[in-house]
């Protein structure tokens, strides 16, 4: 019998052992592991991320930003930045335990010719090729994936389903990458996750069921496709919304002025018309596609709101 998926969920304690912090010379804290320095940078436009550089000898206090060429992905503060800090560290240790083979072979995959594998363990092989790759598993392998997930192939490519064979082989993966392949599998096949978990997801820990919820429960709502900022009107943007979001041949197409702090504050699904706020708008227009047209009831089509030119914000 196939057990469940090994949940990862909760957050193990950071372990910041082997990991030298300093702040560089130029304000910046900075971490290093072995031969691999992290900083926290804070871009232009104000907010931080995680940045990376590899083979720098020179003591920490001496770096700038000018040595970090990785970017790893936004972090809220100092304080994650140093638990990024701390799991980074835990999955350089978990991965000198692990047993794992880099070699070439010769193996033709469903994205071309394997130009790099690892082999994980017997039967579990990932290949590389010039433009994507993912696991070949053996057929006794296959066999122990769950039947709703196990494809009729071997193989499992490496943007989704690497987690499927992550989370049916744990011993194989770093407590990152299980942690990883956790959400990887929620947000991607939440129905299943449950049935295999026994459990439900609450909001937030799947994408696909969150957006599965916000759909249905606005699908009669007007849903902004394309926005720009006003030039007739300061302090607004103005927007092109449709019914639920999606664009059909038969749906209207109808524009809105909403205020641009508002707009600014929209969730990760869309920004979601308020008929009782935001009144539909009939004048002058931003928008390249909609000059000139009058005031009336005129559509917009998807090449119209895109068009060079426009200053976007959605």
């Amino acid at each position: 019998m196939t057990a469940a998926f090994q949940s990862n969920m909760a957050a193990p304690t950071p372990d910041l052992s082997g990991v030298e912090f300093a702040t560089s010379a130029d304000g910046l804290p900075v971490a290093r592991i072995d031969d691999l320095v992290l900083g926290m940078v804070t871009s232009p436009s104000g907010f931080a991320y995680l940045a990376s550089t590899v083979f720098v000898r020179r003591p920490l206090a001496e770096l700038t930003r000018a040595d970090f060429i990785g970017h790893d992905g936004r972090v809220a503060g100092e304080a994650e930045f140093r638990a990024r800090v701390a799991e980074t560290a835990s999955h350089k240790r978990d991965l000198a335990k692990l047993k794992r083979v880099q070699t070439r072979m010769s193996a033709s995959t469903p994205w071309g010719s394997s130009q790099m594998a690892v082999i994980y363990a017997e039967g579990v092989v990932a290949h590389s090729t010039a433009g994507h790759g993912g696991f070949h598993l053996s057929a006794d392998r296959n066999a122990k994936i769950h039947p709703p997930l196990r494809k009729g192939t071997p193989w499992y490519e490496e943007d989704c389903e690497w987690a499927i064979v992550a989370l049916t082989f744990p011993d194989l993966f770093t407590a990152y990458e299980r942690s990883l392949a956790d959400k990887t599998f929620r947000n991607t096949w939440p129905d299943e996750w449950e049935a295999i978990q026994g459990a439900k997801l609450a909001e937030g820990e799947s994408w696909t069921k969150d957006r599965r919820a916000f759909d249905e429960s606005h699908a009669a709502d007007y849903i902004v496709m394309s926005a720009i900022f006003s030039d007739q009107h300061p302090g607004m943007t103005e927007v092109v919304a449709v019914l639920g979001g999606k664009r059909q041949p038969d749906h209207d197409e109808r524009r809105f002025l909403v205020p641009s702090d508002e707009y600014a504050g929209r969730g990760r699904f869309g920004f979601v018309i308020d008929p009782d706020r935001h009144a539909e708008y009939h004048g002058p227009s931003s928008f390249i596609g909609w000059r000139g047209r009058g005031m009336g009831h005129d559509r917009c089509s998807r090449s119209e709101t895109a068009g060079e030119g426009n200053r976007r914000t959605a």
